[in-house]
């Protein structure tokens, strides 16, 4: 079956565009070889890591006979045999329901590998059995997974396939956290706030948003202290690791009070927040004037319905 990757990203360098900051040169296809579309060599069924009940780690249980997708051939669509397939927090959503899925369902939504079969309809987009490539889907927990072409990005001779993998869905939400989410109201020189940049995602977030000319505040707990440092924040917040979670203590430092500092009373412009529950009345409480408080994740428990009213300052 495929391998799973946790690689750490490489440390990010600039400039945009999206390509060229996740080292993929170019996103037209590189060709390793040609051949016809083999499609009796893939076989019916496959190994998978599989989810037909949600809860804990115990639900997902490893299938050896679970069919391979069927290609539409009226789509441009392809068959990938998978090498690698990452591993992500957001697989956790899926996996205990947080995020509704229709059951049973494959885990897993990175991967990368091979492309074993094409149909018509992606063949004349150039699409070829023998490339390699990495794509972002639900079901990528397998040896294989059906992919529409629009989703494919070719990984290069030069780019290891586990390093491609890991750029994909972490990469991409930090990019885009980064450079559009905050809807432009952060400008270059203006501080930015990014909660637990010693995990996945924000590594990346924080080092593409000094790349881009923000001025950064990471929080990070004791433990990855470290790897907080590596990102090349300007102030890091530390707080205690929080006992049997996998977030930071967040009532151990008064990180609000340390925004303000740290912003002679300002406040930042934008906060990135992965944290939710744990976090989200802070974060708010660190807005400057028309900043963004941005919300993309859970870790601690999903954000609470709360009144317009407390955005007033």
């Amino acid at each position: 079956g495929p391998k799973v990757t946790r690689a750490n990203p490489p440390l990010f360098q600039p400039p945009p565009p999206l390509c060229a900051m996740f080292g993929f040169k170019q996103l037209s296809k590189l060709t390793l070889r040609v051949q016809t579309r083999a499609f009796s060599a893939v076989p019916s069924t496959m190994k998978a890591a599989v989810i037909r009940e949600t809860g804990g780690p115990k639900v997902m249980k490893i299938e050896t006979d679970y069919p391979v997708p069927k290609l539409d051939a009226s789509k441009p669509e392809v068959l990938v045999k998978n090498q690698y397939s990452g591993i992500n927090f957001i697989d956790t959503y899926h996996r205990s329901g947080l995020y509704a899925r229709d059951l049973p369902f494959v885990g897993g939504q990175e991967g990368g590998g091979t492309i074993a079969a094409v149909t018509p309809a992606a063949e004349a987009q150039g699409w070829k059995v023998g490339d390699t490539v990495c794509y972002s889907i639900l079901q990528t927990y397998s040896e294989y997974a059906k992919v529409p072409a629009a989703k494919l990005i070719t990984v290069p001779r030069d780019i290891p396939m586990d390093v491609a993998v890991s750029c994909v869905v972490q990469g991409l939400t930090a990019h885009y956290l980064t450079a559009s989410a905050h809807a432009n109201l952060i400008k270059p020189g203006e501080w930015m706030l990014i909660h637990g940049v010693g995990g996945g995602t924000c590594q990346w977030a924080a080092q593409m948003a000094k790349a881009q000319g923000y001025k950064v505040i990471g929080t990070v707990s004791k433990s990855k202290e470290s790897v907080g440092k590596g990102t090349g924040c300007d102030e890091l917040i530390v707080y205690n690791d929080a006992p049997n979670a996998t977030y930071e203590d967040y009532t151990s430092v008064d990180g609000a009070a340390k925004v303000k500092e740290i912003t002679e009373g300002k406040g930042v412009k934008a906060v990135i927040d992965g944290i939710g529950l744990a976090t989200w009345e802070m974060s708010l409480e660190c807005l400057a004037t028309r900043g963004i408080f941005v919300s993309f994740g859970n870790a601690s428990g999903a954000v609470p319905a709360f009144p317009p009213l407390k955005l007033i300052a």
